[in-house]
């Protein structure tokens, strides 16, 4: 189970920064919010640059996966 509606509905880099920021309004402890905006603004930066389309779907699904074990935690 996604931690939102729609998470099939991500396909680029846009969506999935929004979708996971929505993600991190649901957790319970504001301290916990600010780590993993940083951690997903941190990631956008890293993978700024990146241009292969398999590599940018890869990267959202392991995103999507990893959010929703965070919001299963």
């Amino acid at each position: 189970m996604a931690p939102l509606p729609n998470a099939e509905l991500v396909q680029n880099s846009l969506q999935l920064y929004r979708y996971l920021l929505r993600c991190c309004k649901q957790l319970p402890e504001e301290n916990i919010r600010q780590h993993y905006r940083h951690a997903i603004r941190q990631s956008f930066k890293v993978h700024a640059d990146e241009d292969s389309p398999e590599r940018i779907q890869q990267i959202i699904k392991r995103a999507i996966e990893d959010a929703d074990w965070v919001m299963n935690k």
